[in-house]
């Protein structure tokens, strides 16, 4: 899947080129650095500007890169710091941008991390290791109500109240350190034959308080527009997204860009009224079953791109 993300950004490095303008990408979502050493690879004249909030993700994927010197550069921070980013590269736009979004596979595989459920961990969840707020913070501090409407709107778990119930109950007793404990409470709080069809019954929740920990949604929603004023007329965006949530955001995004804002019956289509990018993916591209084969971590993948095709709007 990752060559045919790639090749949604092949005409906004040839509309560089066309403009004599070395083509600037940038990967919003660095991780182990994969999707840029495509990028690198693939424009061998472009200039790939890696942005992530891990310390240690940039560490490794500037190790895996440091082959294609000053073509690579690393910004720490999150992928909604478009301008500062885009700064280190002496530019105020780019001509492509990768959002592959969630949390990564090196992440997952971080037992310390405390992303995954299916091993016993550190209750941490924090994107940024260097951030002070955790998901013990959350589970220890938040109170009920709190507790179930991020479960509720995060996870989009329909046990949420029996979950955080049982969590607060457990918590008077003995605060929560490790993700096992968590995982023991969950499993108890949810009906046996829900996790029997649902998968695992502490998914939906490490998702929530992932997302909570984070900030991800509300930084997704600031970093889209962002993104769309910082790309040249002619480059393009790709977003993958792994669940609902990230997706109605994305498709907002894109559609309020994408139309017109020219009333009704009215006889002209002003300029400033005309819409700003072009959706090229027709809903969501979804992975290949070779592609799911080759990587089960992308078979909840969803797939938009959109390219810039005026200035953006100054009136909405």
């Amino acid at each position: 899947m990752a060559d045919r993300v790639i090749d949604l950004l092949v005409p906004g490095v040839a509309s560089a080129r066309q403009q004599d303008r070395r083509p600037i990408l940038v990967d919003a979502t660095l991780g182990m650095g994969g999707h840029s050493q495509l990028m690198l690879e693939r424009f061998d004249d472009a200039i790939v500007i890696g942005i992530d909030r891990d310390t240690q993700a940039l560490e490794l994927a500037g190790q895996r890169l440091k082959t294609f010197g000053d073509r690579f550069i690393a910004f720490h921070g999150t992928y909604d710091e478009i301008l500062a980013a885009l700064g280190t590269a002496e530019t105020e736009a780019a001509d492509g941008y990768l959002y592959d979004l969630g949390v990564s596979s090196y992440q997952l595989d971080e037992r310390d991390r405390g992303f995954a459920y299916s091993y016993d961990a550190p209750l941490d969840m924090r994107m940024d290791p260097t951030a002070r707020f955790s998901a013990a913070d959350v589970v220890n501090d938040y109170d009920q109500r709190r507790l179930e409407q991020l479960i509720r709107r995060f996870g989009e778990e329909k046990f949420a109240r029996r979950i955080a119930t049982a969590i607060v109950a457990r918590r008077d007793e003995q605060r929560f350190y490790r993700t096992g404990d968590l995982v023991e409470v969950i499993r108890g709080a949810v009906p046996a034959a829900a996790g029997r069809s649902g998968g695992h019954p502490a998914k939906r929740t490490f998702q929530a308080l992932r997302i909570e920990v984070n900030e991800e949604l509300s930084i997704l929603r600031d970093a889209l527009p962002a993104a769309l004023k910082g790309l040249h007329i002619g480059g393009r965006m790709v977003v993958m997204s792994y669940h609902s949530l990230e997706d109605r955001i994305t498709k907002k995004a894109f559609q309020e860009q994408a139309t017109s804002l020219t009333p009704p019956n009215f006889p002209v289509e002003l300029e400033e009224h005309a819409p700003v990018i072009k959706v090229l993916t027709r809903g969501t591209e979804k992975p290949t079953e070779q592609e799911i084969a080759d990587n089960p971590r992308a078979a909840s993948a969803k797939v938009r791109a959109i390219e810039k095709i005026r200035p953006t709007r100054s009136n909405g």
